[in-house]
C-alpha cells in the first residue's frame, strides 16, 4: 500500500506539535503539508525540539493547496476558525479530522455555548470521534469531530454506567488538568506565578465542555455537574466521577467486561495516576463502589488521548488502517 498524504493546518501549538511527532514516524501516513496563519517559517523554528528531525517548511494556510496535496487534513485550530476551513476542504474531496469544538455538537447546543455556526450543511454529517462509541461511523465519515479532553476522560469513565444510574440523580465530574490544555496563548490564568504551587477551579458549573459531556452521555445539561481545576503540572488529566447506581451491580466486573475488547482502555485495580498515561493514548479507569455510590477515576494525557493521538486513531479508522498503527503506548516515566 502506498503512503497516504496528510496535512496539518494549525501546526504552531502544542496539539500541532504532538501531531507532527506521530505523523513523522507513522508507517503509512506521509506528512505532506504543514501550515499556520502566517507561514514563511519552518517546523524547527516553531518547535526547536524538531530541529534535524522534521524541519518541513510551514506555509500560509491555503485550502486549495492542502486539498491538492493531501487525502486527509488535521485542523488544529480554534473554534470558529476551523469551520471556515472544513467547508471548502470537504468540497475539494478531503477527509477532515477537526480538533476544535466546531462539529462536536448539534447546532442549537453549539450556538448556545460558542458562536454562530457558518457551516450548517456539514455539521449534521460530522461524526463524533470517540472510537469506543462511534467506531463504525468514523470508518465511513468525511468529517470527524475530535472530542474535547475533559469530555474524553469523563465520557469514557461514565458511559458504561449511565444506563445503571439511579433515575434523576446527577453525574458529578470533578476534573483536574495540566496547564498545557490551555494552549500557548499567554494569559493571567496560566501565568507561571499564578499556577505554580497553586490549584483552583475555573468556570465551575459553566464550562463549555459540560454540554458536550451531557449530550454524548444522552443526558440533559442539568444532569451533569462539571467542575474543572487547573493544576501546576504540564500535562495530564484526571476526572473523578460520582454516580448513584443500582447497588446490586458489581461495578468492577461490569466495566472490565464492558471494555474488554478496547485496545486503549485499561481497567486498573488501584486508583489511576496521570504519569502512567502521559505521552500515550491510553485511558486508565478505576472504579470503587460503596452501596449505591460509585466512584470512577479516569486518567488521560490531555494533549494525546485528549487531542492529538485520538485524532490519529480516528484518521487510521477513516483510512481503513489498523487502529493502533503509529499510536504511542509507552508513558513518559519516570
Amino acid at each position: 500500500m502506498s503512503a497516504i498524504n496528510v496535512g496539518i493546518v494549525g501546526v504552531s501549538g502544542y496539539t500541532g506539535l504532538e501531531l507532527v511527532k506521530m505523523l513523522h514516524a507513522h508507517p503509512k501516513f506521509e506528512l505532506a503539508y504543514v501550515a499556520n496563519s502566517e507561514g514563511d517559517t519552518s517546523l524547527a523554528a516553531l518547535h526547536p525540539a524538531l530541529k534535524s528531525v522534521c524541519d518541513l517548511p510551514v506555509e500560509k494556510a491555503d485550502v486549495k493547496e492542502a486539498s491538492r496535496r493531501c487525502e486527509l487534513v488535521f485542523l488544529a485550530l480554534p473554534h470558529k476558525t476551523a469551520m471556515a476551513f472544513v467547508k471548502p476542504l470537504v468540497e475539494y474531496g478531503c477527509r477532515v479530522v477537526d480538533l476544535s469544538a466546531d462539529y462536536r455538537l448539534p447546532l442549537e447546543i453549539y450556538e448556545k455555548h460558542y458562536t454562530e455556526h457558518t457551516d450548517r450543511h456539514n455539521l449534521p454529517k460530522a461524526v463524533y470521534g470517540l472510537p469506543e462509541l462511534y467506531r463504525n461511523a468514523i470508518a465511513s465519515a468525511q468529517i470527524v469531530a475530535n472530542p474535547g479532553c475533559f469530555p474524553t476522560s469523563a465520557i469514557l469513565g461514565a458511559w458504561p454506567f449511565v444506563s445503571k444510574r439511579v433515575e434523576n440523580s446527577p453525574v458529578i465530574v470533578d476534573a483536574k488538568t495540566g496547564v498545557s490544555g490551555a494552549g500557548k496563548k499567554l494569559s493571567e490564568t496560566t501565568h507561571f506565578v499564578n499556577v505554580n504551587e497553586n490549584l483552583f477551579a475555573y468556570n465551575p458549573l459553566g464550562h463549555r465542555h459540560a454540554p458536550e459531556i451531557a449530550h454524548k452521555l444522552g443526558l440533559e445539561e442539568s444532569e451533569v455537574v462539571f467542575v474543572p481545576h487547573l493544576c501546576p503540572i504540564t500535562r495530564g488529566m484526571i476526572s473523578s466521577i460520582y454516580m448513584q447506581i443500582d447497588e446490586a451491580l458489581d461495578a468492577k466486573s461490569f466495566i472490565k467486561k464492558f471494555y474488554e475488547h478496547e485496545p486503549f482502555i485499561r481497567i486498573l485495580d488501584k486508583p489511576v495516576d496521570m504519569k502512567s498515561v502521559a505521552g500515550t493514548n491510553f485511558c486508565d479507569i478505576f472504579v470503587k463502589q460503596q452501596g449505591s455510590t460509585l466512584f470512577i477515576s479516569s486518567a488521560i494525557d490531555n494533549l494525546q488521548r485528549g487531542a492529538s493521538s485520538q485524532a490519529v486513531v480516528n484518521a487510521n479508522i477513516m483510512m481503513h488502517l489498523p487502529e493502533e498503527l503509529g499510536i504511542p503506548k509507552i508513558a513518559y516515566v519516570p
